[in-house]
């Protein structure tokens, strides 16, 4: 058996080595059979000496014309199993050059008339059909013979280009893992027609009929420039046959255009979550951060890093990157000069723009002093905090070291230094407080809002809720969970909770830092909260479970400082519109003054070197009145 499988290999390689050779000659055949056969037809099959003998005369000369032309067009070159449009248009123009420039020779050049004028154009014809054919001929053998596919049954929805191009891809490659079965499209004159074989079936409302006509094991949403309203419309649709739904990725992230087999991926959270795209002229924001020293602290976080990748790219003369753990700079450090060498001659970053990483303290004052004196920011983002709750909960003393302390050492050498503008990143969890770690953010909040008054700074706070794929993100935790074979863990079955992708919410942020004159806090529009209940049924069924029967979800009652319900907007504050649609601003009715805050920072300070936690809890509701722990 060995030696047959060698065998086979190496005559399988010899006919690979020569194809060219072997195109040639079957080409050659192909000459020799349209021309016989145009005298054939022409003289209805009776043949006379005289007219053999012209065939075979000239015979010789038409094999050298048609191989010239042949091999001028390229066509010995190409793989007949992929023969397109493109091919057969090479074809036809190689013949028909080869035609003329047989008749030139013939008639003008020998001036012989005696070669029957009708079968140049037969053997035009013929040849056409007979190369051109058999091209195409392997290519169909090869799609629906040969390579039919015994793979997972899938339903497309998209009957477009998208979907024409991946069914091709299908039908082409014998080791694709999908046979299509169908598609769904909402295109009224398509329903009965086929694409490739595959027969469409109709619009999106006749969906769950189609899914028992064709009994996939998996639907592909094929349409790259479909809303996420669709996408979320499709998939609610095709939830309750418990079948995994995929994706082809964005139009703009098809570089060429074209989309195969291997683009085809698993539908996310990410796409359920993800809303329509800001459009946004942001010329405010490039105005706002060209040319100018930007410092981002956190910077190896979820939202510092992704702050910095979308400065970078309006190219700052210097982007400072401040972070305490050294192994998440380290990494959008080596993304961001790699990313600086690709991009050196683009338009919208600086060939010479600086990049420092810092691996730096907040609390320790001293050193940022020295951080400030050598790179001198003009701009301040401050991403930098602990945001864990029941961790904050446990260690809360160290949430009131870096989250208040730092921040106000931040403060005050920002306004030592009179940087232009301070941008400090919140957090609902700062509005109504249950937990140390929102008070210690809405303690942030009050110190950014009242240093503005009568500093050069100008100081804003942007306030939003969970981000996406951040650090300790709930969806992290599930997939986790998933890997492990479940149970995915919620702590109750009505918690609910805003989202926002972690790149909208950056551009969002940087479109209020360029936004007002300071003191403001604004709010990120976060859309509807979610269920976090419904979230992990749907990552579940996204990964082609059943919920409750292949993965279970187990409640695991709230913990410490949790609430069932998160809010943007504290009791203290008047909700006020801005220019931008996804930003509000949120206007505190009251506001503590710069000597009260000292005051009470100052027994803070106290209570936590004492380390009494009910002294502590004492100064916190003193400060946030809306604080209940």
């Amino acid at each position: 058996m060995a030696r047959v499988v060698d065998i086979s290999g190496s005559v399988r390689s010899g006919i690979l080595r020569n194809r060219h050779i072997i195109f040639i000659i079957i080409f050659v055949f192909q000459v020799v059979v349209s021309n016989y056969l145009a005298f054939l037809l022409r003289f209805d099959f009776l043949l006379s000496e005289l007219y053999l003998y012209v065939f075979t005369l000239y015979l010789p000369l038409l094999i050298f014309v048609r191989l010239l032309s042949y091999l001028i067009f390229g066509l010995h070159r190409g793989v007949w199993r992929y023969a397109g449009i493109k091919d057969l248009s090479n074809i036809i123009l190689s013949v028909t050059v080869g035609s003329i420039f047989f008749v030139m020779v013939v008639r003008i050049i020998f001036g012989d008339t005696s070669y029957p004028r009708s079968v140049y154009f037969i053997d035009w014809l013929l040849l056409i059909i007979l190369s051109g054919g058999g091209r195409m001929a392997v290519r169909v053998f090869r799609e629906y013979v040969y390579a039919e596919s015994k793979g997972k049954a899938v339903l497309l929805i998209g009957a477009g280009d998208a979907g024409e191009m991946i069914v091709r891809d299908m039908r082409s490659n014998p080791d694709n893992p999908y046979n299509p079965v169908g598609f769904i499209d909402d295109d009224k004159f398509k329903k009965g027609l086929s694409i490739h074989g595959v027969p469409i079936y109709g619009p999106r409302d006749i969906i769950s009929q189609a899914i028992k006509d064709t009994d996939p094991d998996e639907i592909l949403i094929a349409i790259p420039s479909a809303s996420h309203s669709t996408i979320n419309e499709i998939f609610e649709s095709c939830k309750q046959f418990n079948l995994p739904v995929k994706t082809l990725p964005g139009l703009s992230d098809i570089l060429d255009g074209k989309v195969t087999v291997s683009q085809i991926r698993p539908l996310s959270l990410e796409n359920l979550l993800q809303r329509e795209p800001i459009r946004t002229d942001i010329r405010s924001v490039k105005d706002y951060l060209k040319d100018k020293k930007v410092l981002v602290t956190g910077a190896g976080g979820s939202i510092g890093s992704e702050l910095c990748r979308q400065i970078f790219k309006y190219g700052p003369s210097s982007l400072i990157m401040l972070d305490r753990y050294e192994n998440g700079l380290f990494d959008i450090d080596m993304e961001l000069n790699r990313n600086k060498r690709e991009n050196a001659t683009s338009v919208k970053t600086s060939a010479d723009m600086v990049i420092h990483p810092i691996v730096g303290d907040l609390r320790d004052k001293g050193a940022l002093s020295m951080m400030f004196g050598e790179h001198s920011p003009q701009i301040v983002f401050h991403a930098a905090a602990h945001k864990h709750v029941p961790l904050m909960e446990a260690n809360p003393i160290e949430a009131i070291k870096n989250n208040v302390f730092g921040t106000r050492n931040l403060i005050d050498i920002v306004k030592k230094n009179n940087v232009e503008s301070f941008v400090m990143v919140s957090t609902d969890k700062a509005v109504n407080p249950a937990n140390v770690m929102g008070a210690t953010k809405r303690i942030a909040e009050l110190m950014t809002i009242t240093s503005n008054e009568g500093s050069v700074t100008k100081f804003k706070t942007v306030r939003f809720g969970n981000v996406l794929g951040s650090n300790g993100s709930v969806v992290n935790i599930f997939q986790e969970q998933l890997e492990r074979g479940g149970p995915l863990t919620v702590t109750d079955p009505e918690i609910k909770r805003y989202f926002m992708l972690i790149p909208e919410a950056v551009q969002l942020v940087l479109i209020a830092s360029a936004t007002g004159d300071g003191g403001d806090v604004y709010v990120l529009d976060m859309g509807e909260q979610i269920s976090i209940k419904e979230m992990a049924e749907n990552l579940i069924a996204l990964s082609g479970f059943i919920p409750y029967e292949d993965i279970e979800i187990d409640y695991t009652g709230l913990r410490p400082g949790e609430k069932l319900y998160e809010e943007l907007f504290d009791d203290t504050e008047k909700i006020e519109g801005t220019s931008h649609s996804k930003l509000k601003r949120a206007v505190p009715v009251e506001l503590p003054t710069r000597e009260e805050l000292e005051e009470h920072l100052g027994a803070l300070d106290k209570a936590i070197s004492n380390g009494q936690m009910k002294d502590i809890d004492k100064v916190l509701r003193e400060m946030v009145r809306s604080y209940k722990r």
